[in-house]
């Protein structure tokens, strides 16, 4: 695995990584099989790795022995072309999250983030700017690089479907998916109904579908709404934080609801009476061993999404944690 900024020649990559892990596993065979659950990983797990371009991030999928991925925007829109942001994800995100979580941060963290969101601020608009009259072929050289190397994109989850972003925006986004062969983008939920309508509508003319997300808010009614505007409207549940939520028999909700479900993200999260934390897998309260064999049972077509949350311990790396993760969906289904 390459720790440097110089990213791996990709004929060398390929040929060297695909080949030998499109062969080997167990896992790679059986739980990508018809009868088997689809297994993937959102590229977001890789956030603390030291490169984030499309060749390394690629890399790290094959590592995990993964084939389908829920891709995030940033390195399928910097491949293409996007003005590159200054900004270091790597050191913002835990202040994000240490945000989200509503815990206090120092002056020298609320600094950061101030300038984290100007920086940001002027990013999106050149961003903006670029997407207008972006091509269409980066992201398809993008698919092809990863097809090769036998990687599924199945979801793409770009920063530009919110409501601050323009319909040019969102066009852009639906288009890049479809380029990319994504079944479906997805979003962090948002209520506004006029914007679940105006995203379904959109999606429509491209053939995509709308995956919503939800974190703690999360109810068994939250996608209500948006899925009776359009059957381009659909859930990309997240079982941990459903749990985290307080939300009581969450495969019931899963029985009921897997039509709609367009992939569903996994990880061990605890109850609101345990703390709610993220923690290594099989040591939570999420039945993530009982949601994969309904799935497996059940015959459901949507993919398991392993999503790393929790503390990578400081003798691992987030590659290694989440070859983990597929190491236990592989001894849960067999």
């Amino acid at each position: 695995m390459s720790t440097n900024n110089q990213p791996t020649n990709r004929r060398d990559f390929i040929s060297k990584m695909g080949i030998g892990i499109l062969g080997a596993p167990y896992i790679i065979r059986n739980l990508n099989a018809p009868h088997q659950v689809k297994i993937g990983t959102i590229t977001y797990s890789f956030r603390d790795m030291p490169n984030q371009d499309g060749d390394s991030i690629l890399q790290y999928v094959l590592e995990t022995g993964v084939k389908n991925i829920e891709l995030m925007g940033d390195p399928a829109e910097a491949f293409a072309g996007r003005p590159q942001s200054k900004i270091n994800m790597r050191s913002i995100y835990p202040l994000l999250k240490k945000r989200w979580d509503k815990l206090e941060l120092t002056e020298d963290e609320k600094k950061q983030l101030s300038d984290f969101e100007k920086e940001r601020k002027a990013n999106d608009e050149a961003t903006a700017i670029w997407r207008k009259t972006a091509s269409m072929k980066k992201f398809e050289e993008f698919r092809k690089l990863y097809n090769k190397a036998g990687v599924s994109i199945y979801a793409f989850k770009p920063d530009c479907f919110n409501v601050q972003n323009t319909d040019a925006d969102i066009h852009f986004g639906m288009n890049a998916a479809k380029a990319l062969g994504a079944s479906h983008v997805t979003l962090e939920f948002n209520p506004s109904e006029a914007h679940t309508l105006k995203l379904a509508t959109i999606a429509s003319g491209y053939g995509i579908k709308v995956g919503y997300h939800g974190h703690e808010q999360q109810t068994p009614t939250l996608w209500d709404k948006a899925l009776a505007q359009s059957p381009a409207n659909g859930i990309n549940l997240d079982l941990g934080h459903f749990v985290a939520a307080g939300n009581k028999a969450p495969l019931d909700f899963v029985k009921e609801k897997h039509d709609h479900i367009l992939s569903m993200h996994i990880k061990d999260r605890l109850t609101p009476e345990h703390g709610k934390g993220n923690v290594v897998w099989g040591k939570g309260d999420t039945p993530i061993a009982d949601a994969l064999k309904l799935m497996r049972d059940q015959k459901y077509s949507f993919p398991a999404t392993i999503e790393l949350e929790y503390e990578v311990p400081k003798d691992s790396d987030p590659v290694k944690e989440v070859k983990k993760c597929v190491e236990f969906c592989k001894n849960v289904l067999g």
